[in-house]
């Protein structure tokens, strides 16, 4: 008799998972400072990591040109000149498919002054470790190690009827060419997950977005004709007001209750300002560069329509912009939004793993920002959802941690995953 619902195989491939040496993985990777652009060496790790565990291994390089070639191109933010893609293969080919994704870079720690630890040191401090990427997202990618090596253990990793793929991937950061690079290589199936952190609640939704670059002009004067020119710095605060009038139309619109539950799924913001020559001449040029949201259902290209859009009108409606318009550049990454339904058999299923193993019922939510979810299901046409340790709020922030406690609880659940969707066959 299965226990809690869960089969022996599934719930002795749970209980095998090795916390120590899950946290002593976890603990190398985060002391590789992979930031986005320079994955190369964590990759070379990790593939050498899946084979031991007795995966077949391959350490996939596409060149960056021809991905950008590829008409999913999802955007890039750093100039790169290689893409080490992981991907670890085992059981039965031709059978059901699973992947388990996640991806190995990270943001620049920032200034460490502004960090209590090292941000490489790996340290744990009261059952967290600290450092960044810990929680976005090596503690996930620690995840699905430990579940893989939980599974050999026991001996089910031989012996899956069906077929797991790992794909570790870069350029996450920055929109998602590793994680397009693999699709293009194989790595689909009948499902996926991602185990960004979602404090181990399941994302089956999640808006997207895109980044944008404003060239505002104005008219030069001196300051002491300050009336006679135009600043552009004025002329940018119009477009900033029409903005936030487009942003307070665009959230007050949706009616999903997945995203109307997070206040504002859809935030557009102003980053980066960049402008004048002269402290005494009135600025003829400022360069703004910002995010805009991506609502649920929508493709980049058409926020990115509703963006020009509400740029052209306010352009319009000033008697200077009128005849002097802004323009607009996509720039960057590009994440379009996706969704899974909440009856599908993926959230179903690993819900009714994670109530066996944890005792929680996850909750189903959807989330304000993009990932690689939708490249899985938009291009991939695989069902896929996030689920993973750490709170989301704690990434890309000076004190980064995710807690172990999180991170062996979803290894765990990914382990009796596996082989409840898969089946062992009889050794």
């Amino acid at each position: 008799m299965a226990e809690h619902g869960l089969s022996e195989a599934a719930r002795a491939a749970a209980d095998a998972l090795d916390a120590g040496q899950l946290a002593a993985d976890l603990a190398v990777l985060v002391q590789m400072p992979s930031v986005t652009g320079d994955e190369d060496a964590i990759a070379a790790v990790l593939a050498d990591w899946l084979e031991t565990l007795g995966m077949a291994v391959e350490v996939f390089t596409p060149n960056p040109v021809d991905i950008r070639d590829d008409p999913a191109w999802p955007g890039e933010e750093v100039p790169r000149a290689s893409l080490s893609v992981v991907l670890g293969r085992v059981g039965r080919p031709g059978g059901r498919r699973l992947v388990l994704s996640g991806h190995t870079d990270v943001v620049p720690a920032g200034d460490p002054a502004t960090w209590t630890l090292d941000p490489f040191s790996g340290a744990v401090v009261g059952g967290e470790l600290y450092g960044r990427g810990s929680c976005d997202m090596k503690g996930g990618v620690a995840s699905i190690l430990g579940a893989v090596r939980a599974l050999r253990d026991t001996g089910a990793l031989e012996h899956l009827d069906g077929e797991l793929i790992v794909a570790l991937v870069p350029s996450e950061e920055d929109g998602g060419q590793g994680t397009l690079a693999a699709i293009r290589a194989g790595a689909t199936g009948d499902m996926a997950i991602i185990t960004e952190p979602t404090q181990l609640e399941l994302v089956v939704a999640h808006a997207g977005a895109i980044t944008f670059q404003l060239t505002v002009p104005g008219r030069a004067a001196h300051a002491s004709r300050r009336t006679e020119g135009v600043s552009a710095l004025a002329n940018l605060a119009t477009l900033i007001t029409a903005l936030e009038a487009d942003e307070t139309r665009r959230n007050e619109a949706e009616t999903e209750p997945l995203m109307t539950a997070l206040g504002m799924p859809y935030p557009t913001m102003i980053g980066k300002v960049v402008g004048g020559e002269w402290a005494s001449t009135v600025m003829d040029r400022v360069v703004a560069d910002g995010r805009y949201g991506v609502r649920l259902g929508q493709t980049d290209e058409e926020a990115a329509d509703e963006l020009r859009a509400c740029i052209a009108a306010a352009c319009e409606a000033d008697p200077f912009l009128r005849d002097h318009r802004a323009s607009v550049e996509i720039t960057g990454a590009r994440f379009a939004s996706s969704r899974v339904a909440g009856d599908h058999a993926l959230p179903v299923g690993l819900a009714a793993v994670a109530r066996a193993i944890t005792g929680t019922d996850p909750a189903q939510i959807g989330v304000p920002y993009g990932c690689d979810m939708r490249l899985f299901i938009n291009v991939g046409e695989t069902p896929c959802v996030v689920y993973g340790p750490g709170d989301v709020r704690l990434a890309h922030g000076a004190d980064e941690r995710v807690p172990l406690a999180e991170v062996e609880a979803c290894a765990r659940v990914l382990a009796a995953w596996v082989v409840e969707e898969l089946g062992v066959q009889p050794a």
